[in-house]
C-alpha cells in the first residue's frame, strides 16, 4: 500500500512538473508575443531544469506539440459538443465564435504556433497535425453551416472560407500588440476590449452568413 501511495505521489509530481513547463512556455509566448522560446528562458520561467524538456517531451518540438494539443483541446471538444446540442444553428455559430475569441484571448499565439508546427514538421507529421486539429474543425463547420442552410437560416456559404474568416478575425486582433501600442497608445488587450471585440466579431460574421 505504501508503494502504491508513493507511486501516486511520484506520478502527481511528474504531472505537475510537466504542466509547469507547458504553462511557462505559454507565458513566454503570451508575454513576448512570439512562438520562439529558448530552453534557458523556459527553465528560468518554470523554475525547473531544462533537461526535463527531453524527459517529458523528447525535445522542444515535442513540448510545443504538447502545448498545441493542450490549447486546441477546448476548441475541438467545444465544437463536438455544439453539434450535439439541441439549439438553432445560428445560436451554435454565435456561441462558437465567442468561444474562439475567448480562446485566442487566453492563447494569442495559438494560430501562429499551429502554423509553425505544420511548417517545420516533416510532411507525414504535418499531415498528422492537420488531420488532428484542422480537418475536424473544417468538417464540423461544414455540418453546422449545412444545418443552417437546410433550415433557411444561412446563405449557402463555403465552410472552408468561413473557417479562414473566424480564425483570421481572432488571430489578427490578439496578435496585434504592436499595432495597439504604436497606433493607439495601448498596451495589450483588456477584458473590456475582448468583450467588445467578441460581440463585434459575432455581429459582423453573423450579418454576413444569415439569409
Amino acid at each position: 500500500m505504501a508503494v502504491t501511495e508513493n507511486s501516486r505521489k511520484k506520478d502527481a509530481a511528474q504531472e505537475g512538473a510537466r504542466e509547469q513547463l507547458l504553462e511557462a512556455a505559454s507565458m513566454i509566448m503570451r508575454d513576448g508575443d512570439t512562438v520562439d522560446i529558448s530552453l534557458s528562458e523556459l527553465s528560468l520561467r518554470a523554475g525547473l531544469n531544462s533537461a526535463l524538456v527531453k524527459y517529458y517531451f523528447g525535445n522542444k518540438q515535442g513540448l510545443m506539440l504538447a502545448l498545441l494539443d493542450r490549447d486546441m483541446h477546448n476548441i475541438i471538444t467545444g465544437l463536438d459538443a455544439l453539434v450535439a446540442k439541441d439549439m438553432p444553428p445560428e445560436d451554435k455559430i454565435r456561441l462558437h465564435i465567442g468561444a474562439v475569441i475567448d480562446t485566442y484571448y487566453n492563447y494569442p499565439y495559438l494560430n501562429r504556433l499551429l502554423m509553425r508546427m505544420v511548417r517545420d514538421a516533416a510532411p507525414k507529421e504535418a499531415k498528422e497535425i492537420a488531420s488532428k486539429y484542422l480537418r475536424p474543425i473544417s468538417e464540423i463547420y461544414g455540418t453546422l453551416i449545412s444545418e443552417g442552410v437546410k433550415t433557411g437560416v444561412f446563405r449557402d456559404i463555403d465552410p472552408q472560407l468561413f473557417n479562414f474568416t473566424v480564425t483570421g478575425a481572432a488571430d489578427r486582433f490578439f496578435s496585434a500588440r504592436l499595432v495597439l501600442r504604436h497606433c493607439y497608445d495601448q498596451e495589450g488587450v483588456t477584458e473590456a476590449m475582448r468583450d467588445a471585440y467578441r460581440q463585434h466579431t459575432i455581429d459582423i460574421i453573423m450579418a454576413g452568413i444569415l439569409a
